[in-house]
């Protein structure tokens, strides 16, 4: 099967899945390692319990870039990508999740003589 690709803000995320166990694996070192807090862990399992997969394929995912929010949308979206791409009839349930959907917001760039993108300087009257 082929690589999956999942992005969210500036993180890229390559999903690639095979028969198994379960286990995921995420540049090298199991998901529970890399990602500490408990609701990171979730969106990364989440594409795997809506689609009934979770002890049946093996998941191994390069991911670069961006936080850790940001790559465990991604890696979410990878899974769910490879997950569709071998059966589609999961789709209905990964899409009502909002897991096919990229999500297209970004940070905003700073612009000159503001203090951020949109926070303006303080007024001072004298």
């Amino acid at each position: 099967m082929d690589i999956k690709v999942g992005r969210r803000k500036a993180s890229v995320a390559r999903a690639f899945i095979k028969a198994g166990t379960g286990e995921i694996t995420i540049n090298g070192k199991p998901y529970t390692s890399y990602f500490g807090l408990a609701y990171l862990q979730n969106k990364v399992e989440n594409p795997l319990k809506l689609s009934d997969s979770a002890d049946k394929f093996d998941v191994e995912v390069n991911v670069f870039g961006g936080g850790m929010k940001g790559q465990a949308d991604a890696i979410a979206m990878a899974i769910a990508r490879a997950l569709v791409a071998d059966n589609e009839e999961k789709r209905p349930a990964l899409k009502k999740a909002k897991l096919m959907r990229r999500d297209a917001r970004v940070v905003e760039r700073k612009k000159t003589g503001l203090r951020k993108a949109r926070k303006r300087e303080q007024y001072s009257k004298r």
